[in-house]
């Protein structure tokens, strides 16, 4: 009997089947990123709005694993950023896990418009209502945590961390901002291409680790994580042992306000959107899907 052969117990005779354990393709995945693709944009609005909800939950929870990870922790800048990015994947893992919608992973459906099967029209409007929904989730998330108040651990160091983190992304500029926006959702988008080639929740742990660490590690900006992170460090923000714990000047922390937020939170979603969808998203289809258009998988 082959490797691939069962006999059947009724009759003896030898049943096949495919048993296969090696990564998908590049070229199968960019197919089945496609066709996934086409899946997310024409869910319904409901059903579309509370899984992203459930994804902005699930990164502000990472954010948050994140923050304590490396509060009161003595370690060089780079093993810290290290730290950081590892707890920080939990919130992917979730989403890819669990299941749930989040936009700039969402960013890889530009493959299923450019291959005809979504109207533009279409995907804007599915990626506005996860960005709504990722938006409402990160935020609620920030909500809880603060009543929860596990920022008061070791004398409010863990919301010291938190408070500065918010405060250094407001006072970030516009074109950095932008750039760094790029850069994150490039890597989160070559996450999510990875998980595409898994065939096990093992695989896609192992495709999430390295892409989200790197991001989280050297600093790149996420739009779904700051909705948790600046809303964290505006709750907190009014807590004094927070405030003494921080240390951090008045110029630091007057940029952080809600119109700092908005000034973040629009370059890094437009560098998000540039990232996933053009240097990943685009840059597959150019290679394995171009001139398919319209043909059936």
């Amino acid at each position: 009997m082959k490797p691939d052969e069962v006999v059947n117990p009724t009759d003896g005779t030898a049943l096949h089947y495919e048993l296969r354990v090696d990564a998908y393709a590049p070229a199968e995945i960019a197919k089945r990123v496609r066709d996934v693709g086409v899946t997310k944009a024409n869910l319904d609005a409901a059903s579309m709005f509370a899984l992203a909800v459930l994804a902005g939950a699930f990164i502000g929870l990472g954010a948050c694993f994140s923050t304590l990870s490396i509060s009161g922790v003595e370690l060089g800048y780079g093993l810290q950023r290290l730290v950081a990015g590892i707890t920080f994947s939990m919130g992917l893992i979730l989403v890819i896990v669990a299941g749930a919608e989040l936009f700039t992973g969402n960013n890889l459906a530009v493959m299923a418009w450019a291959e005809g099967r979504v109207p533009l029209g279409r995907l804007l409007s599915s990626w506005a209502w996860v960005y709504l929904g990722n938006f409402v989730g990160a935020v609620a998330t920030a909500g809880l945590v603060f009543f929860a108040a596990p920022w008061i651990a070791d004398g409010h160091e863990v919301g010291a961390t938190a408070l500065r983190i918010a405060a250094a992304k407001c006072q970030l500029a516009p074109v950095p901002a932008f750039f760094l926006g790029v850069m994150c959702n490039a890597l989160v988008c070559l996450a999510v291409w990875l998980c595409f080639s898994a065939r096990s929740t093992t695989d896609k742990i192992l495709s999430i680790l390295f892409p989200i660490t790197a991001f989280v590690a050297l600093g790149f900006e996420h739009s779904i994580a700051n909705m948790y992170f600046i809303p964290m460090g505006l709750l907190l923000e009014s807590e004094p042992g927070v405030r003494a714990a921080a240390g951090l000047d008045e110029s630091a922390l007057a940029a952080l306000s809600w119109a700092g937020f908005v000034r973040n939170l629009v370059p890094v979603t437009l560098g998000n959107v540039v990232g996933g969808s053009l240097l990943v998203g685009a840059m597959y289809w150019f290679i394995y899907l171009r001139g398919d258009e319209g043909k059936s998988s």
